[in-house]
């Protein structure tokens, strides 16, 4: 097909986005794409558009799309492989951006993109490798330095850090590394320092707003604290286009797996047999900011268990069930089709799938029984997760529900349906799924080890027995020394699991008493659940 787009075209349409009249460009492109499909140009300026609008999920399908039609194009893999790695698929976002490379050659960019990849799945010293090289092609970039920089302070290197960082302010202007510089001063102790350059800056984004909120609040200085927390979590909010929680719509969708999965219906699905041939998942869940990677990395320190991270294969579920069970009812109803025998492999289906994505992200690895899945509020996928695993371990975490709101109110999560960027939305996202939780622990009886964060940090040794004996494992003590490992949580916990046990997070809520008032009422319930006795 003749090359009907030329470079005016591509330079009107941009010339139109520029002018932010974003409804005429999509129309141009889409005209570009129907008297040229195999426009590479049109094709990125779309998915990009698209990008920018906030519409991720048509981005990926555009890219998608993109990729069938054009399957060698590097733009086409390297942003498909770019919203992968933003939903947190790292391993096929990994994939797509090493074919991007190979196909077109050495990018800046791309490099640099594939090392934050990396960053997020634990791997920092590959990703400095990436960084090493896009600085080898473009000496001097700014965002290359910082990222560069970071990955050697993850790994307790601060010297290199600071070293690639003053490189980074020489090389553009200063607010690109001023966060950075901030939490390295932070990470020294140096509270006050690291306050005095974020107050020198002109503007700050979300991310550096939450940084001076917890500077804040380790200088006592709560009320200033509490309005970083609320201002960076409302540009964070707008930053990624507009992201909004929709109660309405949890409060529906919970309802249908309360009325669904009752002990009747539980006891007719059926259930996978176990593999015994390759490492099992071993879950770990509760709330964001409640230990789970504290919990991780002391499972991780067993020979017998090694770390797996925030894994999203449980939550896949939902979707591979639309696509073996066609119904017209909505998961969960269309599970009803399971329990035909001629669907009844349904169980061993799920069991595999997820079998299969832990070994294409590496985890099936020899020598080791399990792997640990520590994805926050998979609680929500309980009986999924038995279907698919019935002699699972499953571990509880549970932590005062006010130190969670205020914790997750000081950190960027992109966890529960975008609950986390409003105080009353992560109360009511936290209500909800403590309730959905109590029907299953009723209606199914998972067999759940119950683990307080506050009862692990006070008596860690007897609690960790416990927990391992749960598991089925003997104690050992390299548990307790945890923090004597040198790999990388990709968290915001990652500086705090390099540390022995510490208290120094209970009770956070209480100098926030009067920013909470508004949300004590919806998490009664939570709070007394934590008071409880064990």
């Amino acid at each position: 097909m003749a090359n009907t787009a030329t470079t005016a075209d591509r330079d009107s349409v941009r010339a139109v986005i520029a002018a932010g009249d974003l409804k005429r460009a999509a129309d141009a492109l889409a005209g570009v794409l129907r008297a040229n499909p195999d426009c590479a140009w049109a094709w990125h300026e779309t998915i990009d558009l698209l990008t920018r609008s906030g519409r991720a999920d048509e981005a990926e399908q555009f890219a998608r799309r993109a990729l069938a039609r054009l399957p060698d194009d590097p733009g086409s893999h390297e942003r498909f492989g770019t919203l992968l790695s933003e939903r947190n698929e790292l391993v096929a976002g990994e994939w797509h951006l090493r074919r991007a490379l190979a196909l077109g050659g050495e990018r800046g960019a791309t490099l640099v993109t594939l090392g934050l990849n990396l960053m997020r799945q634990g791997r920092p010293e590959e990703a400095q490798t990436l960084y090493a090289q896009a600085d080898r092609l473009a000496p001097g970039d700014v965002r290359t330095l910082a990222y560069w920089s970071k990955a050697c302070e993850v790994q307790h290197d601060l010297t290199r850090a600071k070293v690639l960082l003053d490189r980074a302010a020489a090389a553009g202007s200063a607010r690109e590394v001023d966060l950075l510089r901030a939490q390295y001063l932070a990470r020294e102790g140096r509270v006050a320092d690291a306050l005095t350059v974020l107050a020198a800056a002109p503007v700050l984004n979300g991310d550096a707003l939450l940084e001076r909120g917890r500077l804040e609040d380790r200088a006592g200085r709560y009320d200033e604290a509490w309005r970083d927390f609320v201002a960076g979590k409302q540009k964070l909010a707008a930053e990624a286009g507009g992201l909004r929680y929709q109660a309405a719509a949890v409060e529906q969708f919970f309802a249908r797996l309360e009325r669904y999965f009752t002990r009747r219906v539980l006891e007719r699905l059926p259930r996978a047999s176990a593999r015994g041939d390759v490492p099992q998942p071993l879950f770990v869940y509760g709330f964001p900011r409640s230990g789970t990677t504290l919990v991780e990395r002391v499972l991780a320190a067993h020979p017998a268990i090694r770390a797996g991270g925030e894994l999203p294969f449980a939550g896949e579920w939902r979707e591979l069930s639309h696509q073996l069970l066609p119904a017209r009812e909505p998961f969960p109803l269309n599970l009803d089709g399971a329990m035909t025998a001629d669907r009844h492999h349904l169980a061993a289906v799920f069991r595999d799938h997820y079998l299969a994505r832990a070994e294409r992200a590496g985890l099936l690895v020899p020598g080791v029984r399990y792997f640990v899945d520590k994805m926050p509020f998979n609680e929500v996928w309980l009986p999924l997760i038995r279907i698919a695993f019935p002699d699972a371990p499953l571990v509880h975490l549970a932590r005062h529900p006010l130190d969670v709101c205020v914790s997750m109110m000081s950190h960027q999560l992109n966890h529960g349906f975008h609950c986390g960027y409003r105080l009353e939305d992560t109360a009511h996202y936290l209500a909800a799924v403590h309730r959905l939780h109590e029907h299953y622990r009723h209606e199914l009886e998972p067999r759940e080890f119950i683990l307080r964060y506050e009862s692990l940090v006070a008596n860690p040794r007897d609690v960790v027995a416990r927990l391992l004996g749960h598991v089925g494992l003997p104690f050992d003590e390299a548990c307790l020394r945890f923090h004597e490992q040198r790999t990388y949580s990709p968290t915001p916990s990652y500086a705090q699991v390099a540390e022995p046990f510490t208290d120094r997070s209970i009770g956070r809520h209480r100098p926030y008493s009067a920013q909470l008032e508004p949300v004590r009422q919806v998490l009664a319930p939570l709070v007394a659940d934590w008071e409880a006795p064990d």
